[in-house]
């Protein structure tokens, strides 16, 4: 049985080139709308990806399950986490919970999804995307739902202070088609998409690639839909013991990829940082130890 820190997609991905011709067609079928595509019978997706049905059968038993029931039960099992709202996510950790302390219990469940996220993070993801990020012939533009907006927010504000052309686009959508407007081809959309994946993001995703903007995707494991259309895509592990998911792991990310952008260009970041305390100096914005506040 394939690891159980590993989606489908990510077995098949993992295990792409050792399949025959006929199976990677059925495999490039599975990926291109998963999981929905492989929740049907073995007859069907056999039809889908125009191979045989004993083709379907061999590869499930190449990927490592016993057979396509299993591989069936493993998408369900996917499909139903990515569907999770916070009332049944609650219920289900409530049902489990150890007696522990809900302190230990959430260090537990963290260091695991770091550890978890580490060992499955693509290096060349992280530095391609780096790399794509302190090129500053690119404009940079940040997008997230209704809770990932936030970390979009944090990443844009840093990433203002490093370098230029840098963009937070508002989490209403009705905002999207004029920024999708003012993006040019190698511009790179930054978008954060977690489970009860937003069916927006999809459609900017797809809007902003066909214009030639390069997407970085930070989503969970299971991977947003906005994947096919990313060119790097992070996926992190969320679960934690409450009805919330939780970010911590997807900061971490944030921040690595922040440091790896600064270290780099650490020249022209000082410079801009330099003139940015400057500024802060004439408006008087940070407080300073002993220093009088002025008069209304």
């Amino acid at each position: 049985m394939p690891p159980t820190a590993r989606t489908v997609s990510d077995v098949i991905r993992v295990r792409y080139d050792s399949l025959t011709r006929a199976e990677k067609q059925l495999a490039d079928s599975l990926l291109e709308n998963y999981p929905v595509s492989g929740l049907g019978s073995i007859t069907v997706i056999a039809e889908n990806a125009g191979v045989s049905t004993p083709t379907v059968a061999r590869m499930v038993q190449k990927l490592g399950y016993k057979g396509y029931p299993e591989f069936q039960s493993h998408l369900h099992q996917e499909l139903e986490a990515t569907l999770s709202n916070p009332i049944a996510k609650h219920d289900r950790w409530a049902s489990n919970a150890p007696g522990t302390h809900i302190l230990n219990r959430f260090a537990d469940a963290i260091t695991a999804n770091l550890r978890d996220t580490l060992s499955a993070l693509d290096t060349p993801t992280f530095e391609g995307a780096a790399a794509l990020l302190r090129d500053r012939n690119r404009g940079i533009y940040f997008v997230g739902g209704r809770i990932t907006g936030a970390l979009a927010e944090y990443f844009f504000t840093h990433m203002q202070v490093i370098r230029p052309k840098t963009t937070l686009i508002s989490t209403n959508s009705s905002s999207w088609p004029q920024h999708v407007l003012n993006m040019s081809a190698g511009d790179v959309l930054v978008i954060f998409d977690i489970r009860r994946y937003e069916q927006e993001m999809a459609t900017l995703a797809e809007a902003a690639r066909a214009n030639g903007v390069v997407i970085i995707l930070l989503t969970d494991v299971w991977a947003s839909p906005v994947a096919k259309h990313a060119q790097h895509t992070f996926k992190v592990r969320i679960e934690a013991p409450s009805a919330w998911d939780s970010s911590v792991i997807t900061l971490f990310v944030v921040e690595a990829l922040i440091e790896a952008v600064q270290s780099a260009t650490w020249e022209e970041t000082r410079e801009r940082m330099n003139s940015l305390e400057g500024l802060f100096e004439r408006t008087m914005l940070f407080r300073r130890p002993g220093r009088q506040s002025r008069p209304d």
